[in-house]
């Protein structure tokens, strides 16, 4: 077969996307490859197809097992023979894939980069006909990335030491310069073909709100997005917590999601996730890299990311598939104090020296100036996203809430000059919150402990809502009138001065978001049913939904409507295997609905 008979047997597709034919055909000419393409652009294609004509087995390194086991599971059902090799199976499995892989019965075998270390691992595959090593997730070799991580230094070393070098490719979704010359040089590719092909997402819409109360804002978009599937990303495993618990007794379709959790409900609620049963995952950013779900159509930020890299890689776990989804950013000031409080805290690292520790912590400062930037709403979002990463453009993209928002503003002099009044009278020594109750009159037991009752400032704008008196804090705080310390208490910059003794005004910007629609013309009732047919036949089968079919493959049936295996497999995303166990099935629904329609008609 040749690669555009593999592509439609297997993956259902008819066409190459953008930059895929030739990443493929350089590593059938032997040569090595570095891809760069956004999540959902179809990097799998990019080393699957060749290494289904290749005569020997590829080797995928991959850095989680929920991901090596979302991959074979899709490959499985497309008709290929492929594994993974990692914990999660017991010895006698693991033995039993090496012998299967020995005997030549996989052409795709996955494994995690502390794997390549081991003897044993290195021996197994010093009697294997390795025709490709595939580095997936390559970022995860720079420490100059958002996602370093050691064992992928173990790459190079694994390659070097095989008999015969083999071909060898790395793809990413994320990588600025600095990060593709780390892949380059420390995978050891070789004159490889390099193909980006750009960073745009164009089914994502972006927005940056600054909302008075984070937990309203964060319902009201749950309450938009009923139905759908969608991440929830937090900074720190207590605000998951709190999320979740306030989430849950209000009846939204949740679980949670982060590394303090045990090994066993960590999989359970992933599963819970990945299976639909649950509609939202709140979670640390310890969620995700793993997570091939296709149908994912939000994710929400409830606290801003440390830098871009984070941010988009994050973000774009919506939209997988291809159809429309949002990407919504909850930014506050106290975002920044707590990304300052990870850069100057980081975790050991004994690797480094001090000079590179130095280096590392002002190049994160340099990130979330970055991301401060970005959450500032000044810009197109889309636009200086992609030019983070070193793409030229200019104008506007038309599709975030920078560009489809209409400013206006308002003047907050009277209240910045409350507030500063206040942190001057409190000596400089009290955070935010309690800044907050003091303006608003609030005699707590702390409060009346310390005497706080009696400033002058006490109830100075008790007709403001504590939320909003907050949110005016967030927007001193990232203008430089307001600082913290170490501990978040306050501190008045020089810049106050001027407010406070010469009369110089404030204005503040207020935007107000109208989002483009995404209309398609869909038929929404064979749509909802063709998803019940498919979660059906998911649970009988035990496995994710969006591994039957995707939600966009979904949306072309509910769309052509097709009646005949003819017209089914033309249906992008379905394959002959496919077809032979599932298209009868949905095919008998599609008539049924069409049948229904006309009678109705009559």
């Amino acid at each position: 077969m040749d690669k555009y008979q593999v592509l439609s047997k297997y993956f259902g597709y008819s066409t190459f996307r953008e930059g895929q034919e030739r990443l493929i055909d350089a590593l059938l000419s032997g040569k090595d490859v570095m891809g760069v393409m956004p999540t959902g652009a179809g990097k799998s294609v990019c080393f699957q197809v060749p290494a289904l004509m290749m005569k020997g087995i590829t080797v995928v390194v991959s850095p989680l097992i929920s991901l090596m086991k979302d991959q074979v599971n899709a490959l499985q059902q497309c008709g290929i023979n492929s594994a993974y090799i990692n914990t999660s199976l017991s010895k006698e499995e693991r033995l039993d894939i090496m012998r299967k892989a020995l005997a030549g019965y996989y052409k795709i075998i996955y494994v995690a980069p502390e794997r390549l270390s081991s003897e044993k691992f290195y021996s197994f595959c010093s009697k294997l006909d390795i025709s490709m090593v595939c580095v997936d997730e390559a970022h995860c070799v720079s420490q100059w990335g958002h996602d370093f991580r050691p064992a992928y230094l173990n790459i190079k070393a694994f390659i070097e030491s095989l008999e015969r070098r083999p071909v060898v490719s790395a793809f990413t979704a994320t990588a600025t310069r600095r990060v593709r010359e780390d892949i380059i040089s420390l995978i050891g590719l070789y004159e490889p073909e390099r193909v980006v092909t750009g960073f745009d997402r164009k089914n994502l819409y972006f927005e940056v709100i600054r909302p008075a109360d984070k937990d309203i804002a964060l319902k009201r978009y749950l309450d938009l997005f009923s139905g759908r599937s969608g991440i929830v990303y937090c900074s720190s495993r207590k605000r998951v917590e709190e999320l979740y618990s306030m989430l849950s007794e209000e009846k939204y379709s949740v679980t949670k999601y982060h590394a303090g959790l045990d090994k066993n409900e960590r999989q359970l609620n992933q599963e819970l996730f990945i299976k639909d049963e649950k509609e939202v995952v709140i979670a640390t950013n310890a969620f995700g890299m793993g997570i091939d779900k296709s149908n994912v159509s939000f994710v929400i930020h409830y606290n801003m990311p440390g830098d871009i890299e984070s941010y988009y890689q994050e973000a774009g776990r919506a939209g997988r598939d291809g159809s429309a989804a949002d990407c919504i950013l909850l930014y506050g000031g106290r975002d920044v104090a707590i990304q300052k409080y990870f850069i100057e805290n980081p975790e050991e690292n004994e690797s480094l020296t001090d000079e590179q520790r130095n280096q590392v912590r002002k190049l994160k400062l340099d990130k979330l100036d970055r991301m401060i930037e970005y959450s500032s709403g000044k810009y197109c979002l889309r636009h200086y996203i992609l030019q983070y990463f070193g793409e030229a453009v200019t104008g506007r993209c038309d599709n975030c809430s920078s560009c489809n928002g209409s400013a206006e503003s308002v003047d907050v002099t009277t209240q910045a000059q409350k507030i500063f009044s206040c942190i001057k009278r409190v000596k400089e020594k009290e955070t935010a919150e309690t800044v907050a109750d003091i303006l608003k009159g609030i005699e707590s037991d702390y409060i009346v402990t310390k005497g706080l009752n009696t400033v002058k400032t006490f109830g100075a704008m008790n007709d403001s809502a504590r939320s909003q008196i907050l949110l005016h804090i967030d927007y001193f705080y990232d203008h430089g009138y307001i600082d913290r310390d170490t501990k978040g208490r306050l501190l008045l910059e020089k810049k106050s001065e001027a407010v406070l003794f010469s009369g110089k005004r404030i204005r503040r910007p207020v935007q107000k978001t109208e989002r483009k629609q995404n209309r398609a013309s869909v038929d929404i009732r064979l749509f909802s049913a063709l998803k019940v047919l498919r979660k059906e036949l998911a649970k009988k089968s035990s496995l994710p939904d969006f591994i039957i079919f995707t939600d966009l493959t979904l949306r072309q049936m509910a769309t052509v409507k097709p009646v005949s295996e003819k017209e089914f497999l033309l249906i992008e995303g379905v394959t002959a295997e496919k077809y032979k166990k599932y298209g009868p099935f949905f095919l008998n629904i599609i008539k049924k609905h069409s049948a229904d329609k006309i009678e109705k008609a009559e």
